[in-house]
């Protein structure tokens, strides 16, 4: 799959997660920061949208221990919420 395309999927999987809070999280998160991820940001994020939104938003929010393999610096702006916007 050529970059443009896997740039087109991950985002429509980013917005189209089941909740309107999932979608502000996750494809908030894409848009904002998916222009500077390199391919191992881009393996990350592939790999955490394959998780279940309650885990990820608890990951986000503090409820939940994060697991190692999602642990620095992308959860870390993840965690950090400032890319959210409500319509």
């Amino acid at each position: 799959m050529d970059n443009a395309s896997r740039i087109r999927r991950l985002k429509f999987r980013a917005w189209h997660r089941g909740t309107r809070e999932a979608d502000y999280l996750i494809g908030g998160f894409f848009d904002r920061f998916h222009r500077e991820w390199e391919e191992a940001d881009l393996a990350w994020f592939e790999a955490l949208i394959e998780e279940d939104d309650v885990d990820v938003m608890a990951w986000a929010l503090g409820a939940q221990d994060v697991p190692s393999r999602f642990s620095g610096v992308q959860m870390n702006a993840l965690r950090r919420l400032d890319y959210v916007v409500t319509l």
